[in-house]
């Protein structure tokens, strides 16, 4: 629990044919034997997930793939698992061993190339095995035209250190600026966090957006206070000064509003996540789909993780509860929990999906887009919730640029 979770760790990709080096490269820059090594190739069969202390990166996850040339009816599912991957890596590592520079075609490295720029991924190529087959640098940029290279060994050691500072000079680092309230609060500010205790919460803790959040708030030199959505409006009347925001659990969202005095600012945590993790203008261009959805219009409510559902569950309950009363129609609701869409997407006219808490910032983007490129809209809970209840508007107070989106016949 006291760990950094990994969604809030920069996702480092090693890929490269099998016996390229990768799992031994894993090993050099972690100082660890945590990456089983063999000569047969294909060791690696499935993405391995290794959360670590990347120094002097910090906290990151590294994750092993399968080979790129991996063959046969199961090899092909392999690549396909590995590519998968791109869709959260904030950097990735190309390993190609030196004697494939001099060597060998690069149909599979040109592919993966490719799709990382499509997908505007920084990355790096980590030229391995170089104290095998010496490789000019002049033969390196010849085949890898403008790419970042550095010539490695990760069987002595050879230049990792360079690839570390390296992954820190070309990565992206704006994963590790965004904030989930800072931008909207002043040190010295009070910020009181509204947290339903219910069936659903877990017993003797806080769920990882409100701890989040917690943490946050402090990080930026501001107050906080939380309390239950039945103790909120007594607290209003011992406060001596106004806080300038409160965060509400989405499904307390419209009693907390009745509770919350119109000139202070409320959201909750899920639209607050919504721009964190993801595009909060996407979301809201999805929320107008929920105007023209038609009898028999099939929504899919899609969760991240896992969880036993209670029986006044919010994603399979509650929210179609809610907005099947506010859009007086006979919608059809499927839910979808874990790392993929159904293959069907396209068939959905609307996808709410959760806080991805448990996402990291580029996977929940790459999710976002799946859906648009499938012509499906796509909105989150929070936005659902507050458009349900007719409190959109105010929920979008806090974020100017958001509220603007917003035009008079929204509702």
């Amino acid at each position: 629990m006291n760990e950094t979770p990994k969604s809030e760790r920069m996702h480092i990709g090693i890929f490269g044919r099998r016996n390229a080096g990768k799992s031994s490269l894993i090993n050099a820059l972690t100082g660890q034997d945590i990456a089983l090594v063999s000569d047969i190739p294909g060791t690696t069969t499935d993405p391995v997930y290794k959360s670590m202390e990347l120094l002097p990166i910090g906290p990151v996850v590294i994750i092993d793939t399968a080979g790129l040339d991996d063959s046969g009816d199961l090899g092909a599912k392999r690549v396909k698992k590995s590519m998968d991957v791109l869709r959260k890596c904030d950097f990735a590592v190309v390993v190609i061993p030196a004697h494939t520079i001099l060597n060998e075609a690069s149909e599979w490295e040109d592919e993966l190339f490719i799709s990382l720029q499509d997908k505007d991924i920084p990355f790096i190529v980590a030229v391995n095995k170089t104290d095998i087959d010496p490789v000019e640098d002049t033969v390196i940029r010849k085949r890898l035209k403008s790419f970042p290279f550095i010539k490695i060994s990760a069987l002595t050691g050879a230049g990792i250190d360079k690839l570390k500072q390296a992954v820190i000079t070309e990565s992206d680092a704006k994963w590790r600026e965004e904030t989930i309230v800072g931008d909207i609060i002043s040190p010295g500010d009070l910020v009181i966090l509204v947290v339903p205790i219910d069936d659903a919460a877990p017993k003797g803790r806080l769920i990882l957006p409100q701890v989040q959040t917690i943490r946050d708030i402090l990080d930026h030199d501001a107050a906080v206070l939380t309390v239950k959505e039945r103790e909120l409006a007594r607290t209003f009347h011992l406060l001596n000064v106004k806080p300038r925001l409160v965060i509400t659990d989405s499904q307390a969202f419209q009693k907390v509003s009745a509770d919350t005095p119109p000139d202070v600012l409320l959201t909750s945590f899920s639209i607050l996540f919504a721009r964190y993790k993801g595009d909060l203008l996407t979301y809201l261009r999805g929320i107008k789909r929920i105007n023209s959805l038609k009898d028999g219009d099939k929504v899919l409510i899609a969760e991240a993780c896992t969880h036993h559902v209670q029986s006044d569950d919010i994603g399979t309950v509650k929210i179609p509860r809610w907005l099947s009363q506010f859009t007086g129609k006979n919608l059809i609701f499927e839910k979808s929990s874990g790392c993929c869409f159904p293959d069907n997407l396209s068939d959905y006219r609307l996808v709410i999906h959760c806080g991805s808490c448990m996402l990291n910032r580029r996977e929940t983007i790459a999710r976002a887009h799946v859906a648009e490129k499938a012509g499906v809209a796509i909105t989150n809970y929070g936005l659902t919730i507050a458009y349900s209840f007719g409190i959109l508007a105010r929920a979008l107070k806090p974020f100017p640029i958001a509220g603007a989106l917003l035009s008079d016949d929204i509702y």
